[in-house]
């Protein structure tokens, strides 16, 4: 059996928390915007830090698993 999961809640954050497509922390104007389709330096550090925290928490600490056959 192969463990999916790795790769499909990577590839699920990755997209989910592309800066600018749903929300972006810090914002241009505010402390946050939503579906600006515009990124910062900032922006970009912050959402690689939540990527990295939620990745690890999903994969690492909660063991999540997808198996198929």
């Amino acid at each position: 059996m192969k463990d999916l999961a790795p790769t499909i809640v990577a590839v699920a954050l990755f997209v989910l928390l592309s800066p600018g497509l749903i929300f972006q922390l810090p914002g241009k104007h505010r402390p946050i915007d939503f579906m600006n389709m515009k990124t910062s330096m900032a922006s970009i550090v912050v959402h690689t830090l939540i990527y990295g925290v939620l990745l690890m928490l999903f994969l690492v600490i909660l063991h999540f698993h997808i198996y198929a056959h």
